[in-house]
């Protein structure tokens, strides 16, 4: 049984199936898909095309950017924001048939979980391998391809994503951050404009 608060908006090209929970004021746009079992917080925005898939979580003032796909297993924090066309996968180890050609179902392979933390930001195209999480305020670049776990408030860029500086929560870089490698020294999480 479908839950779609009094104040959401869902526009009548999506298709959201049926045990989906939407907060107030939400808007699920154009041609977006919400599978069975979803929660889409308050205030959150679906834009055209988006795919979240089943039992997906994600946190009230939350934007999934056009065709942007969350595939099972993601669960996204309050106000994370998905760039257009970005995907978070959920198997590290895909294949569509058993070593036999038998086609794979439910249950014949493992469902990788990936944590997207309180206002994380996901660039446009970029790529969330199952599995990881993301911390808060972290920010990956468009087009990066994240293998592995990324800091709170770490900015990464590339493929394999890198740490290159640390972010302020409005998103701004922190200055006096530098790179060394992989490796960058971690002020204090703010900006000068947002500082104490």
């Amino acid at each position: 049984m479908r839950a779609i608060a009094a104040s959401a908006f869902v526009e009548p090209s999506a298709f959201v199936e049926d045990d989906v929970s939407i907060g107030e004021g939400a808007r699920i746009w154009h041609h977006a898909h919400v599978r069975a079992g979803a929660s889409i917080g308050a205030r959150c925005i679906v834009g055209k095309g988006a795919f979240v898939d089943v039992g997906v979580r994600i946190g009230d003032d939350s934007k999934i950017q056009n065709y942007a796909c969350i595939y099972h297993g993601a669960t996204l924090g309050r106000g994370v924001f998905v760039g257009p066309h970005a995907i978070v996968t959920n198997d590290r180890r895909p294949r569509a048939t058993t070593p036999d050609f038998r086609p794979l179902r439910d249950g014949d392979w493992a469902v990788g979980a990936t944590v997207i933390d309180d206002g994380a930001s996901i660039g446009a195209n970029a790529t969330v391998v199952a599995g990881v999480s993301i911390g808060r305020w972290a920010m990956v670049g468009a087009g990066a391809v994240v293998t592995r776990d990324v800091a709170a408030h770490a900015l990464v860029i590339g493929s394999p994503a890198r740490r290159i500086a640390w972010v302020c929560a409005c998103g701004e870089r922190i200055a006096g951050t530098r790179t060394n490698g992989d490796e960058c020294e971690r002020p204090a999480p703010f900006c000068a404009r947002c500082g104490p």
